[in-house]
């Protein structure tokens, strides 16, 4: 049976989602209480990979087993051995041409900014604090420039390993409410850094280092050594992942942690 699992967590004492030896992952810890679960080792493949400090809201996984649990059993089975920043939200059979990764058509991000004079206590390691003034106006206005099928290269990491750099946003939308401003960014699918290396460009033209063009101006010269700063990980969140409809996957409300 094939099972897919709707995951959230919070992303800061983890050294990312994908496995890795002798650290702290989301995807180890899953696998080890899935794995108790199921009375087998289990290995589960997800939708995106998250970068360490970021966070998943609405992460989806699939895993395949010969145990017969109950779709209950699996969500609070692995909760009552998962720690308290990880949480299944819930699990449903799929069929086997199912695949977490390969099987999205889009997938979300949101980018929380503290923006105020004084750093944050309570929201420290969950939004990115900036200290200057920020437009989100100005803010929303470049980020319409990056709407589209573009050649993203300089808004990729240098270290990306993805073979081609043509990504397609769908939308972009910057709000404020309150201290707090929320870049939401919709795609096709998302380069290493990319949503990251927005908010920077993003940031830099709300304080008014930059004019509004810019934006389109670094989309423009495909070099990210021509980019702006790579904003940090803690206020980024894995949102939702979009899949055709012909794999009924339950909805669920965001987390209350995305205001």
């Amino acid at each position: 049976m094939r099972i897919a699992l709707g995951v959230e967590y919070d992303g800061t004492r983890f050294s990312g989602w994908q496995l890795q030896e002798n650290v702290i992952t989301v995807q180890g810890e899953v696998e080890k209480a899935l794995s108790k679960v199921a009375n087998h080792p289990v290995r589960i493949h997800c939708a995106g990979r998250t970068d360490a400090g970021v966070h998943g809201a609405e992460q989806v996984v699939h895993f395949d087993t010969d145990a017969e649990r109950a779709m209950r059993s699996w969500v609070y089975g692995a909760n009552a051995n998962l720690p308290k920043d990880v949480a299944v939200l819930w699990a449903t059979p799929v069929s086997e041409e199912f695949h977490a990764r390969f099987s999205a058509r889009r997938r979300s991000y949101r980018y929380v900014i503290y923006n105020r004079n004084v750093r944050p206590t309570f929201l420290a390691w969950r939004t990115t604090w900036e200290y200057r003034p920020l437009d989100e106006q100005r803010m929303h206005e470049a980020a319409q420039s990056l709407v589209g099928e573009h050649d993203f290269s300089s808004y990729r990491a240098q270290g990306c390993q993805a073979k081609s750099p043509v990504r397609t946003v769908l939308s972009v939308k910057v709000s404020r409410h309150g201290e707090l401003i929320f870049i939401d960014i919709e795609a096709n699918a998302f380069l290493h850094h990319m949503v990251r290396n927005i908010a920077g460009v993003l940031i830099s033209i709300g304080a008014g280092e930059q004019p509004i063009a810019w934006a389109q101006e670094v989309l423009s010269v495909r070099d990210r050594a021509l980019g702006g700063v790579t904003a940090p990980p803690s206020g980024l969140y894995l949102t939702g992942v979009g899949y055709p409809e012909e794999f009924v996957l339950p909805q669920i409300q965001a987390s209350s942690a995305l205001w």
